[in-house]
């Protein structure tokens, strides 16, 4: 999992250019980028269960509800006296495009591609009463 390389190589480059604040705060930044990554993966698997409507609905409001929750986790580690937000942006950012970038390359190769969304229970219901109507 790239996770686990990356979390230990953003604690060492934030040690080495700033010492173990910038670490830490390098460490959390990629660790959110992980945690938000599982977050979306859930959130749309629970709404896979409920509806179609639903998982637009979570893959429309989701990535706004989870940037905030980021920004408001970086506004309350600011207050502490060792946090870095330079480093946590700077292991967040890249963090999140390589993550963009690990993603594709998944998709690309197929992974997904078997995955199959039940039907909206509406849209069979207007389904059975159309065809009931027409025979």
């Amino acid at each position: 999992m790239p996770s686990l390389i990356a979390l230990p190589a953003a604690y060492l480059a934030g040690l080495a250019l700033s010492g173990p604040g910038a670490a830490a705060s390098a460490a959390i930044g990629v660790a959110v980028v992980f945690l938000n990554f599982a977050a979306h993966g859930l959130s749309l698997a629970w709404a896979s269960t409920v509806s179609i409507s639903v998982v637009h609905a979570v893959a429309l409001v989701g990535p706004v509800v989870r940037i905030a929750v980021i920004v408001v986790l970086m506004f309350a580690l600011n207050t502490l006296e060792w946090f870095s937000p330079l480093a946590f942006g700077l292991a967040a950012v890249p963090g999140t495009l390589l993550l963009l970038a690990y993603e594709a390359r998944l998709t690309i190769r197929g992974l997904g591609s078997s995955l199959q969304i039940p039907a909206d229970p509406a849209a069979v219901r207007a389904a059975e009463a159309l065809a009931a109507r027409e025979a």
